[in-house]
């Protein structure tokens, strides 16, 4: 990576760092109004929304430690990484403190499902610290709209005690996809027509972290209502993206008939641009 390059990634990684120590550090402790606990609001479906979505949280030895070992030598990306990883655990911490003190899940279950988690390990989907950015667009801002849903139905529910764990949980992942797209720009300054390239690659194969690592995750996602559709993926993660980074739907198109294989049948590729 060329200095001026290194130096812009740095810049972006201080700005995030900046805003996330000044507006948006939360503690698990004194920001989520845990004596408002309501056990008539703790239900078995709610219980298998915050599981799955705890599960693929708590993988973050994983991700962080092999995002770590591919941006290692790019100093603004790699301790973007570090940071990352600190606020991912308390995303699956809260998850975890939740579901024990609603006496949905007991600590021997819970127990068990750490066990479970531990015995199979997340690889990177892509090879390149570009690719990967990529995909940091798009996993960020699909969790972050799949979180602001759930604070949503907390709401409405009357779940103080969750509205508060999903309004911090989602303001991270914003933060979060907000970083992965300065990192595109940055790119797309440097080389438009590959990194075009890479998304719509990237675009074509895109799955969430869970899929293909959790047992019957897209399934649970569905029946448990934690999930969100290939049409809101398009609508509020997926077209968002392109108008940011000033990518027409036509620059896309030209460059997923180049990159994207026909054997994708992957229906959020199928109807992404």
């Amino acid at each position: 990576m060329p200095s001026t390059k290194r130096e812009q990634a740095y810049r972006i990684y201080l700005e995030f760092l900046e805003t996330a120590e000044s507006k948006r550090r939360w503690s698990i402790f004194n920001d989520v109004p845990w004596e408002k606990q309501d056990a008539s609001k703790a239900t078995d479906e709610v219980g298998d929304r915050v599981e799955i979505f705890c599960t693929e949280e708590l993988y973050v030895p994983d991700y962080s430690s092999r995002g770590l070992d591919l941006s290692r030598s790019m100093f603004g990306m790699a301790w973007f990484q570090t940071c990352w990883a600190f606020e991912e655990s308390r995303h699956g911490l809260v998850f975890r403190e939740y579901l024990i003190r609603s006496g949905l899940r007991s600590p021997a279950e819970f127990e068990a499902l750490e066990t479970a988690i531990f015995s199979a390990r997340w690889e990177l989907p892509f090879q390149t610290v570009r690719q990967m950015t990529c995909y940091g667009a798009l996993q960020e801002g699909a969790t972050f709209t799949a979180y602001n849903l759930q604070r949503n139905k907390a709401r409405d529910a009357g779940d103080d005690v969750l509205e508060a764990i999903f309004f911090h949980i989602a303001r991270d992942e914003a933060a979060h996809a907000g970083f992965y797209r300065s990192m595109l720009q940055l790119e797309l300054g440097d080389d438009r027509e590959e990194t075009i390239a890479d998304l719509a690659y990237v675009l074509s194969r895109f799955k969430m972290p869970g899929d293909g690592l959790i047992p019957n995750y897209r399934s649970r996602l569905s029946n448990s209502g934690a999930g969100i559709s290939p049409r809101s993926f398009l609508v509020r993660v997926v077209w968002p993206l392109f108008t940011t980074l000033e990518i027409s739907r036509e620059e896309m198109k030209s460059a997923m008939k180049k990159h994207a294989p026909a054997t994708v049948s992957n229906e959020r590729a199928e109807i992404s641009v």
